[in-house]
């Protein structure tokens, strides 16, 4: 038996972070990792997919070159062995930074292997028992895979095995229509493919506001993605040297044949295989590990962080739960997951920042509220780039003058979302932002001006 004050199970964006705040409070304390460290975001989320989004948008621009009055000779093509390598850099010094930074922290001792609970402050590596006060569980999460009829019998690809494509797929069929589906969608559609999204609902990302998925199903119709919406008794067979996907669509033939098969259907908690049970540490029925506002778990003295609680899917929200922990554990403070609003992006081209309540959600409170929407053809900076699909809302509450949500659907709207952001985590009326003086020319200059022209929501 080895003990420490501390062990952290898995290398993601919280675990590294608060490895080096437990061993600078002198604590010793146990790494464990079983794959990669760094995580889905470094290895195979949002790091390599915003270098391959970056890549497919220069290809965009490239063909665009005429609009700009510019002049290249010959065909524009895309070297998607030299599309790969890039990424492949990218992520490699990310991984070797967060290695690196692991290794040489003092008071910590890395093992690599799988972790399991033997007992509530116990866990099993490699068939050493390592035993701890304080236990962290950083875990994340993997892509699902449905049980589809066929789908066992043909080959797939999710998130993970995408990383390794060094070519192009002729025909590309994206089983989702969410955010990882769609990024996938257009960036192969601008690399040169053909793409075709099946999603079971009646649109796409359908968590969000009618007009903003109708605007983004357009923008990438724009660029030739192909959509079957409605698609339900999903199943899948192999055929010509490709695979069938039964979508059972009300439009179309109910078959879709493609070269190729990406599955964006979802992702699902790494705590099936941790011993949880031995522990007593309870999970909801969709396998999250319960915790409370704090992040810690039914077991005292054992902590959840990231993807594997189920409080955020984002690599963001899990450095803020590594933030909460510290704080509470080394700072005497008193953080909660409740303090923490709702923000996110898709990173498709233009992006879309979110932050706060859809405006369905605020017809749904019944409260009085205000919403503004403009169109990113009003604004100067979107013009003068050639790029104004999209529009901006935001609503707010009539009586106080909180900002309750925005939607930023346009160039750059996952940077000017944080404007709002940062004044609703101020509890700041939204007539401080509408009366402040923005620089000219950019997008941010316009959020006082749509904020200036709110109308009562009916």
């Amino acid at each position: 038996m080895q003990t420490f004050d501390a062990i952290i199970v898995g290398s993601g964006q919280a675990g590294p972070a608060l490895a080096g705040r437990l061993t600078a409070a002198k604590m010793s304390a146990a790494f464990i990792e079983r794959e990669h460290f760094g995580g889905t975001c470094v290895n195979n989320g949002c790091i390599p997919t915003k270098a391959l989004v970056a890549s497919a948008q220069a290809a965009f621009v490239a063909r665009r070159h005429a609009d700009f009055g510019v002049t290249i000779g010959g065909r524009i093509g895309v070297d998607m062995q030299a599309v790969k390598a890039r990424k492949d850099s990218i992520v490699q010094a990310s991984v070797d930074g967060v290695t690196n930074w692991v290794n040489k922290m003092p008071g910590l001792r890395v093992f690599r292997g799988h972790a399991r609970f033997t007992a509530p402050h116990r866990i099993e590596v490699n068939g050493e028992q390592l035993e701890a006060e304080r236990i962290f569980l950083n875990v994340g999460g993997r892509p699902v895979v449905p049980d589809w009829p066929g789908l066992n019998s043909v080959p797939f690809w999710t998130n993970i095995e995408m990383m390794q494509v060094d070519r192009l797929p002729e025909h590309l069929i994206v089983v989702g229509g969410s955010y990882v589906g769609l990024e996938f969608a257009q960036m192969y559609r601008r690399f040169g493919a053909r793409v075709t999204v099946v999603e079971m609902a009646p649109r796409v990302i359908a968590r969000e506001d009618e007009d903003v998925s109708e605007a983004l199903r357009d923008i990438l119709a724009r660029d030739g993605v192909e959509f079957r919406l409605n698609a339900m008794c999903l199943g899948a067979e192999a055929r010509d040297g490709g695979v069938a996907v039964t979508s059972e669509c009300a439009e179309g033939p109910p078959q879709i044949v493609g070269s190729h098969l990406l599955l964006a259907v979802g992702r699902r908690p790494n705590t099936d295989d941790l011993g949880l049970a031995a522990a007593g540490i309870e999970r909801d029925e969709r396998g999250f590990i319960k915790v409370d506002d704090q992040l810690r778990t039914s077991v005292p003295g054992v902590w959840a962080l990231g993807d594997a609680n189920g409080r955020g899917a984002f690599t963001h929200t899990s450095w803020n739960d590594y933030e909460i922990v510290a704080a509470n554990l080394l700072d005497g403070e008193q953080r909660r997951v409740t303090d923490r609003i709702p923000a996110y992006a898709l990173f498709t081209d233009p992006p879309l920042g979110r932050v706060g309540m859809t405006e369905r959600e605020v017809r749904a409170t019944g409260r009085p509220a205000l919403v503004g929407k403009m169109p990113m053809t009003r604004v100067g900076r979107a013009r003068e780039r050639s790029e104004t699909l999209g529009f901006m809302k935001i609503a707010v509450d009539a009586e106080t003058r909180a900002i309750l949500g925005a939607a930023l659907l346009g160039v750059t709207g996952d940077e000017v979302v944080h404007s709002l952001i940062d004044v609703m985590y101020a509890k700041a009326p939204y007539t401080v932002i509408s009366r402040a003086v923005h620089i000219h020319p950019t997008v941010t200059e316009l959020i006082p001006t749509l904020l200036q022209g709110l109308v009562p929501l009916h």
